[in-house]
């Protein structure tokens, strides 16, 4: 058993907490910016919660942190009261924040400066991966502090890999984003074509997922996607987050990603169209949405 914090509960946070408490057995504290959220989250899995994210980390082996954005993640670790400031020498605190390489290879640096290390390790596999304990978790940082993580991290993961030094981890997240942006798009675009030509579409996906058109956004997503049904997954306003993060890294390193860029805008339409909170599979509904104003 270790002594652990966790900072962040929202929906992905929430129950990766709860597997290290329940599932780990580890002596858990959280911090949640929304007190009650900590408050229902001891109530749930026992544990304990702290005022601020350095009472939460203090004499903690390992710290944990799932946030929303570089800014969020800076405040948590190196703000006023950030974890940073509690955490003790040879402890490790491990970000499941998808955020940019770059604000992972600062708060590494900053992290050595105190004697313990950093590792950028975001997840995917959504709520239900989070929920089921089943995500996949991509890490960059020191190998031997990997190591010694990886048992705690487990607890949450159905796979954990190393991936390379300090921001590997998120350049490989930026990867999986890419990756499913154009499987999505390729997607909305084949139901709404087998929708448009009088197709049965249960029977499309069942032939053609047995095929090379198989993927993970097929096998989970086809239905609610052909039901016009958008409350099962990661939100547009985040995807939008992490697609402008995968860009910003190409124009970086000289990367050209004329799809993502395509789908990006893909999913603004579908943010004009109320769906901000919609999960990523309704770029559907954009298509759909056209046809009404055809």
């Amino acid at each position: 058993m270790a002594k652990v914090a966790f900072i962040g509960l929202g929906v992905m946070g929430f129950p990766m907490a709860g597997h290290l408490s329940v599932k780990g057995g580890h002596d858990v504290t959280v911090y949640n910016r929304t007190p009650a959220k900590a408050v229902t989250w001891v109530e749930k899995f026992g544990g304990k919660s702290a005022p601020t994210p350095r009472q939460a980390a203090e004499g903690a082996d390992f710290v944990f942190s799932c946030v929303g954005n570089d800014e969020d993640l800076r405040l948590v670790t190196i703000g006023p009261d950030g974890a940073f400031e509690g955490m003790k020498a040879g402890s490790i605190f491990i970000d499941n924040t998808t955020a940019s390489a770059s604000v992972a290879e600062e708060l590494a640096a900053a992290a050595l400066a105190k004697g313990f290390a950093f590792l950028d390790a975001p997840v995917s596999g959504g709520q239900a991966g989070a929920e089921n304990g089943v995500l996949t978790v991509m890490v960059g940082g020191d190998e031997t502090a990997f190591d010694h993580a990886k048992p705690v991290i487990d607890c949450f993961a159905r796979m954990v890999g190393y991936m390379g030094p300090t921001g590997a981890g998120q350049l490989t997240k930026m990867v999986n984003q890419i990756a499913i942006a154009g499987l999505v798009e390729g997607l909305s675009e084949g139901i709404h074509f087998a929708q448009k030509a009088g197709l049965d579409v249960e029977k499309v996906i069942g032939v053609i997922s047995k095929g090379a058109a198989q993927s993970w956004q097929m096998e989970n997503r086809w239905q609610t996607m052909n039901a016009d049904k958008f409350d099962y997954g990661f939100a547009v306003d985040w995807m939008r987050k992490d697609l402008g993060i995968c860009l910003s890294q190409a124009s970086k390193i000289g990367a050209r990603l004329p799809v993502t860029a395509l789908v990006d805008q893909f999913y603004a339409e579908v943010q004009a169209m109320g769906g901000n909170r919609w999960d990523t599979s309704s770029l559907i509904a954009r298509l759909s949405n056209a046809d009404r104003k055809a």
